[in-house]
């Protein structure tokens, strides 16, 4: 079979290479087509778990109270904020922010409702509200009142009055929930039961409908994120704005995304043509190479398009990797015909070529395989971009392992032979001295390793996974500067919200007038009450328990501004002349509010029926401090154990939980990637080599190399994150390709003269040049990266070129010294 497969790449590839390469061309430009159908998502759904139970309560929630897509914008004029001039500028911005298409409303200290300026009583609460912007409002009371209001004071304005916010509200659009209801209630039921046939097909069509219609919504949010930013540029000779929320940060991460695949793309392929210059000194060899990773990426492209599967931040160095993955193949190809031109003086092309790709054939499979194997453990994340990366990343290998082995001998075929490499070889003579290092210090080389093993083991022990989501950008970005500005000034930037239930034995009716529960309401009370007479929570025997949750929440050094139906209370309370309210009042109160105002007090804090509150908080991203694990737990502990909440009457959502689940993630994921990928590799190190002590033997120099990183990690406080989770992984599975190319060599020079020593000189001097090439290309490749504004990305090029420097020298030290020592059987070769 394997004499079938072999004969019939020679006739098409080596002896037909004037049909072979048009018909690559051919392949190319056909997924060239789809190039322009490549999207890149930076949604919620790109950084949450799949099937995450609080994913789908989150949802409920917020569909439950309305929330809307908003940004915000802080405005610090040059002049006192509460000046003509600065309220005049501000009315403008406000008014240039509302003329948006997709802007609903633009809420801000002019326009929202106040009652103590001056203070007003129950009695004309009915009333319509006064506004900051109103002729007759008397603006040192307004002032008083939106730094003091415990609805506005902290949130709205900053507490020294020099800083407010705008909250701009986008629309909400139905046609894009409606969606998303619909493909997430399928993938629910497919959790649960076998799908009928029209439920798949009903499956796959929302799905696509919703991939269309989210990107679509994407690059809506992106044009308008663009005007706004245009109208705030407008603005600032009188004020310092900055630009704030989820939609604004989507927008930004997807203009990463698009930076970091042009300048990574871009950056990668110049460098890696230098390097094949410096290198090889030849043309050809720079153009065939070229030629290999350009066909690969541009498939690729293609074939994201084709199948609609976007790019995340997390899977936007992919293209580097490919440049860089295909490169290696290439580069072993170059240096093994050199190798054969050398020692056959005036062989033909064919010969030479033929030699060169049978040489290389296995080992090559081999090292493609293991590179998919450490890329599809990624697999088992739970975590979406890090899945997409694994599959993206191990279709990609397959290509490049492909266009490779057909570009590069059929290009070849049309060329004359000529050497590969520079008669004065440098790298050549650096390798022979590492391999007379090896022979004279062996014993001190293992005592070195074993040191770093245990220093290894120590730091990974102190890994962590708590960080700041603002320490994913850089200092220079409005995303840091605009989540700093609403930490400090503002009241805190990511959202927590605490929900309560009603019991679950608490009876109501709808055909009753009168609810009772455990007696604990007097006979007076009745359906005279009216709202506060229906419902478990809006009555004067919750308001203390109310007021204990708030004011808990509120104490907690991690958070900043509570909004609650709490607030609403102490507000009536306040409008009341600081006397009790009881429950008449309280529903004469509920009765009679505006509609503006009771969207604003009651809407987003107490459900229609009275019986489930929601507690928003937001937590102080930019401290340093913040343990979002035990923010959490202490949160529900304390509820539970001080206040005495039932537990399950209690639920904490908002993006703080999801993001933590995330991260939690991450560290399951690290063990459970390291383990698939350490397991899988092992195995096929046994097949390839056929013993188990050689196996052993090439997994130690990947162990040091994953492990010295992640130690350096926890030595230097750097925690796992969406994109360093998968740095192990990555430099196992290409650190590997050196250990299966050196170990193939070792193992047919060995037979030569049976002597350890003379063979690693052989190889050091061989397959030890190629090993160097390839790893500085992917050393130097990643440290591109560093021009990210991602600071993962930043990360993830440091510490990943630090594993493969790590992978080199232990490939071309530690490897041969457990050869030499142990001297294990000669296992195979082919």
């Amino acid at each position: 079979m394997l004499l079938r497969i072999s004969s019939l790449y020679e006739k098409i590839v080596l002896h037909r290479p004037i049909l072979t390469l048009p018909a690559v061309v051919l392949i190319v430009a056909f997924f060239s087509i789809f190039v322009q159908d490549f999207k890149l998502d930076a949604s919620g759904d790109s950084l949450v778990l799949e099937n995450d139970e609080d994913l789908r309560y989150y949802r409920s929630i917020q569909a439950r109270y309305r929330s809307d897509d908003y940004v915000i914008i802080t405005y610090t004029p040059n002049n006192d904020l509460f000046s003509k001039e600065s309220l005049s500028d501000l009315k403008r911005l406000r008014n240039s922010l509302s003329q948006i298409k997709r802007v609903e409303s633009v809420a801000s200290i002019l326009d929202v409702p106040l009652i103590n300026s001056p203070p007003i009583t129950l009695a004309g609460v009915s009333d319509e509200a006064r506004r900051l912007e109103d002729p007759d409002t008397d603006i040192s009371l307004a002032k008083k009142e939106l730094l003091t209001s415990p609805l506005y004071k902290n949130m709205i304005v900053s507490p020294d009055g020099n800083t407010t916010a705008l909250q701009v509200i986008f629309r909400r659009d139905e046609t894009f929930y409606s969606l998303l209801e619909r493909r997430d209630g399928l993938r629910e039921k497919e959790l649960i039961t076998k799908l009928t046939q029209e439920e798949e097909d009903e499956l796959i069509e929302v799905s696509n409908e919703f991939k269309d219609y989210s990107a679509d919504l994407m690059d809506r949010e992106s044009r308008d994120i663009v005007r706004i930013r245009a109208i705030m540029n407008t603005y600032r000779d009188n004020a310092k704005l900055y630009l704030g929320g989820v939609p604004m940060i989507t927008s930004d991460m997807i203009d990463f995304i698009r930076h970091d695949l042009s300048v990574f793309g871009f950056g990668v392929l110049c460098f890696l043509i230098v390097m094949l210059e410096i290198f090889f000194h030849k043309a050809r060899w720079v153009v065939i190479s070229m030629l290999c990773c350009l066909a690969t990426v541009l498939i690729m492209f293609g074939l994201l398009g084709l199948f609609q599967w976007r790019v995340t931040v997390v899977s936007s160095n992919f293209t580097s990797l490919l440049l860089i993955i295909t490169l290696s193949l290439t580069v072993h190809l170059i240096v093994r015909y050199h190798e054969l031109y050398t020692e056959n003086k005036g062989a033909d092309q064919q010969y030479l070529i033929s030699e060169t790709m049978k040489s290389k054939v296995v080992p090559s499979i081999y090292t493609a395989l293991t590179t998919i194997v450490a890329f599809g453990s990624l697999l088992v994340s739970g975590i979406r971009p890090v899945i997409d990366f694994g599959w993206m990343m191990s279709i990609g290998i397959c290509v490049a392992f492909i266009i490779s082995f057909v570009i590069f001998p059929s290009s070849l075929m049309l060329l004359k032979p000529k050497l590969a490499l520079p008669h004065h070889d440098v790298i050549g003579s650096l390798t022979r001295r590492i391999s007379n290092l090896v022979e004279k210090h062996g014993r001190s080389i293992l005592v070195l390793y074993t040191v770093i093993a245990i220093m290894s083991v120590t730091g990974i022990s102190r890994l962590t996974i708590e960080n700041r989501f603002i320490d994913n950008f850089k200092k220079s970005t409005e995303i840091y500067q605009g989540m700093e500005m609403i930490d400090r000034e503002l009241g805190g930037t990511t959202p927590l919200d605490i929900i309560v239930d009603a019991p679950a034995d608490f009876i109501s009716s709808e055909d009753e007038e009168d609810v009772i529960y455990e007696g604990e309401f007097d006979d007076e009370y009745d359906a005279e009450a009216g709202f506060s007479g229906t419902s478990y929570w809006y009555n004067e025997f919750r308001i203390d328990m109310l007021n204990a949750i708030h004011d808990y929440l509120d104490n907690l050094p991690e958070t900043g501004k509570v909004l609650s139906i709490a607030t609403t209370l102490n507000v009536m309370k306040q409008l009341n002349e600081d006397q009790p309210l009881d429950n008449i009042t309280l529903s004469i109160i509920h009765k009679k509010l505006p509609a503006e105002i009771k969207k604003r007090l009651f809407d987003p804090y107490i459900s229609e029926d009275g019986n489930q509150v929601r507690f928003t908080t937001r937590v102080f991203e930019s401290d340093i401090s913040l343990r979002r694990n035990a923010l959490l737990k202490k949160i529900r502990l304390d509820l539970v154990n001080n206040i005495g909440l039932p537990v399950g009457q209690l639920h904490i959502t908002g993006m703080v939980v999801l993001y933590n689940n995330m991260l939690q993630s991450l560290y399951r994921s690290q063990i459970l990637t390291i383990g698939v990928v350490f397991l899988a590799i092992m195995m096929m190190f046994i097949l390839l080599f056929r013993s188990l002590k050689l196996a052993a033997i090439a997994i130690i120099p990947n162990l040091i190399s994953a492990g010295m990183v992640l130690g350096f990690m926890g030595w230097m406080a750097i925690p796992l994150d969406i994109m360093t989770i998968t740095i192990a992984a990555i430099t196992i599975g290409i650190a590997v390709d050196d250990t299966i190319h050196y170990m193939h060599r070792f193992l047919v020079e060995i037979p030569k003269d049976n002597n350890y020593i003379a063979t690693m000189k052989r190889c050091h001097a061989s397959i030890g040049r190629a090993m160097y090439y390839t790893s500085i290309t992917v050393i130097v490749g990643f440290s591109i990266l560093a021009l990210s504004s991602f600071m993962p990305t930043i990360y993830f090029g440091f510490l990943t070129g630090l594993a493969m420097t790590v992978a080199l020298i232990a490939n071309l030290t530690l490897l041969p010294v457990l050869l030499i020592t142990f001297k294990p059987g000669h296992g195979t070769s082919s």
